[in-house]
C-alpha cells in the first residue's frame, strides 16, 4: 500500500519505480544511523537509459529537466528499498545534481530544478535542501543527468 508520499507523487502523475540495479561495483544506496545516501541515479526505466547526450546539442533545457526528474524518482526508489516506506523521510537534506553539459551551457540548476521541484513537491518543506549543480564534460553511459540525494530518516 503507497504511503501519503506516493499517493502526492501519483496525484502529480507520477509514479516511484523499482529502484534500479547498479550498473558498476558499488551499491546503490547506504544508510549511516538516520541518514542515507544513494549513489549517482540516471535516467533510467528498467534497464534503459533515456536521456542521452550533452546538453545544449544533443537534448534541450525542457528534456534535462524532465531527466533529472526521472533520476530523483529513481533516488526515491533507491530510497524506499533502503527504508520500506518514504513516508519513514523526514527530510531530504542534499542533492548534488550533474549535467553532461555542450560547450557555454550555463543553466544546469534550471535543469536540476526537475529534482528539486518534484522533491519539494513530494515532501512538502522537507523536501527543500542544500543543492549543487554542475556541468560536467561526460557522464556515465553518456547520460545527461546523473543525480545523488542525501534522506534523512525516522529509526
Amino acid at each position: 500500500m503507497a504511503g501519503i508520499v506516493e499517493k502526492r507523487l501519483s496525484e502529480l502523475g507520477h509514479t516511484v519505480p523499482t529502484a534500479p540495479e547498479a550498473v558498476g561495483f558499488y551499491v546503490p544506496v547506504i544508510r549511516m544511523g538516520n541518514l542515507v545516501v544513494t549513489s549517482g541515479q540516471l535516467p533510467v526505466v528498467g534497464k534503459e537509459l533515456m536521456f542521452k547526450g550533452k546538453v545544449g546539442i544533443a537534448l534541450r533545457e525542457e528534456e534535462a529537466f524532465h531527466a533529472a526528474r526521472m533520476c530523483a524518482l529513481n533516488a526515491l526508489a533507491q530510497i524506499k528499498a533502503c527504508v520500506g516506506d518514504l513516508d519513514r523521510v523526514t527530510r531530504i537534506v542534499r542533492v548534488e545534481g550533474f549535467v553532461q553539459s555542450a560547450d557555454g551551457f550555463s543553466k544546469q540548476p534550471q535543469v536540476i530544478n526537475g529534482a528539486s521541484e518534484l522533491l519539494v513537491q513530494a515532501f512538502g518543506d522537507a523536501g527543500k535542501h542544500t543543492r549543487i549543480a554542475v556541468g560536467v564534460n561526460e557522464l556515465p553511459l553518456n547520460a545527461a543527468v546523473e543525480l545523488v540525494v542525501w534522506a534523512e530518516v525516522k529509526e
